[in-house]
């Protein structure tokens, strides 16, 4: 009797999981030509780098891949795509009666207000936060001097709320922090039964201010599919499963443009702006976040595309999809397309951040310890050996006075975890390859966007140490250091 209850609970487990997943087609059976997509996936990986790329067409994924070592499972860093589901509990949260689209913003923080509040800040309400336009000229400042909400309160408003567009970190921030005020949990808790459970987005993860509120306009991590998803319930409405989890008036009313924010018409960040939606060309809108996380719907094309990346221009990333993948998408079904679609299925299976060069073998160094004098990366120390059975290199640092081992697969990703510069201990892949006795190294963290390349230039007793990361909000390249053999 136990075992066949294990049994069942083990099929409806199955189930569920299943049951969570978008349903998968061939692109040709959904009105994608496979031949087109190939052609967007080779431009894309051109660019260093895209770490995930899902289509869904007409509700069922039609293409979809990881840059190894990114993968299926892992989730990922949202940046401000975050945004997007912070507008969401808004929504939530004033269908459910919770608070108001014109509630004042003092009104929920009456003990972090400024003492004398000036006209344009009693003014400023729910709506002006959801579409960046509070009146502020400049972004207020989060720190951990004083409780967020606080500062923002703080913050002059030259402008009248609603006529002046600011994009505004703290104002999403501010969302979330009401949200917390008006229903007694995290954005992230409430959001839970509402939206993650329902969508089937298992163990989504947010950041949190020092006040233990949801950063609202960045840090929250999921996978590729679950920002598929998201945008496929926006696409939907609201409804999914024959349920209707988010108003269809909300939906409407967020994907539009509620205020102007710039007039090119080649910039997809200057075609209006909705509640935490930025409008695009071709009749789209999309959530975006840093370096390239995207989640673009196509009411017109009844598409979502969800995108994942490191990169340092994101309107390269939207050129191609309207220049590759737009054309790719007709109004009926396609003949079948087997050999197209094998080889974009061969393409998409060999997808890979690229590895570092390997041309030659190490000729000496390795083993020998090299030190540093005292430098702003407090780099010690370091040691490069050699596994002779597997020819994996590790790198042996010592930082403030921390060892760390950072195992490097030669020529492959080696699974791990590592630490970088400001990068904390996390989950990471490395590989290494030699040329010229110098040795290079690549960290990726593969639930970010982030891939470190650290170079290593042996000449006589010394070391030559630089590095850099791919992408960052500030420099990326840190000052070339030298250490002295021991």
């Amino acid at each position: 009797m136990k075992t066949r209850c294990l049994v069942v609970l083990f099929a409806m487990n199955c189930l569920v999981s299943h049951a969570a997943e978008l349903p998968r087609s061939s692109p040709e059976a959904q009105g994608v030509s496979s031949s087109d997509v190939l052609s967007f996936v080779e431009a894309v990986d051109k660019i260093d780098s895209l770490n995930s790329f899902m289509l869904v067409r007409h509700g069922r994924v039609v293409s979809e891949g990881w840059w190894r070592p990114y993968r299926a499972e892992a989730r990922h860093s949202l940046y401000s795509l975050s945004k997007s589901f912070t507008a969401t509990a808004v929504g939530l949260a004033i269908a459910e009666g919770k608070l108001g689209l014109d509630d004042e913003v003092l009104k929920f923080f009456p003990s972090d207000a400024p003492a004398e509040p000036s006209n344009n800040l009693k003014a400023m309400r729910v709506s002006d936060l959801l579409r960046m336009s509070t009146g502020q000229q400049t972004e207020p400042a989060r720190t951990s001097k004083e409780p967020w909400t606080r500062t923002f309160l703080a913050q002059p408003v030259p402008f009248k709320p609603g006529t002046h567009f600011l994009y505004n970190t703290s104002a999403t921030y501010m969302q979330s922090a009401i949200v917390q005020q008006a229903t007694g949990q995290t954005v992230l808790d409430y959001l839970q039964p509402r939206l993650f459970e329902p969508l089937g987005i298992e163990r989504p993860t947010w950041e949190t201010s020092p006040q233990g509120i949801s950063t609202g306009g960045y840090g929250l991590s999921i996978r590729t599919e679950d920002i598929a998803k998201f945008g496929q319930l926006y696409l939907q409405k609201g409804k999914w499963q024959d349920k209707q989890l988010v108003p269809a008036a909300w939906i409407e009313a967020a994907t539009a443009r509620q205020t102007s924010n710039g007039s090119n018409p080649a910039s997809d960040w200057d075609q209006g702006y909705g509640y935490q939606f930025w409008r695009s060309r071709h009749g789209a809108y999309r959530g975006d976040g840093a370096f390239g996380q995207y989640c673009i719907v196509l009411p017109e094309q009844d598409a979502v595309i969800a995108i994942t990346s490191g990169v340092r221009d994101m309107q390269a990333i939207l050129n191609l999809v309207w220049d590759k993948l737009l054309p790719a998408m007709t109004s009926s079904a396609l003949q079948p397309n087997d050999d197209a679609h094998q080889e974009l299925q061969q393409k998409l299976k060999g997808l890979t951040v690229r590895l570092p060069d390997s041309a030659s073998e190490p000729k000496s160094n390795l083993g020998k310890k090299y030190v540093f004098p005292a430098n702003d990366s407090k780099l010690e120390a370091l040691t490069l050996e050699r596994d002779a059975a597997d020819g994996h290199e590790t790198l042996v640092v010592r930082v403030d006075g921390v060892e760390q081992r950072i195992v490097c697969g030669r020529g492959q990703w080696h699974e791990g975890q590592a630490a970088w510069g400001a990068l904390p201990l996390q989950p990471a892949s490395t590989a290494s390859g030699w040329a010229n006795e110098a040795c290079t190294l690549k960290i990726c963290f593969y639930e970010t966007p982030f891939i470190v390349t650290i170079r290593l230039k042996f000449s006589g007793n010394d070391v030559i140490v630089t590095s850099e990361s791919n992408v960052g909000f500030g420099q990326t390249k840190q000052p070339e250091l030298v250490g002295k053999a021991q």
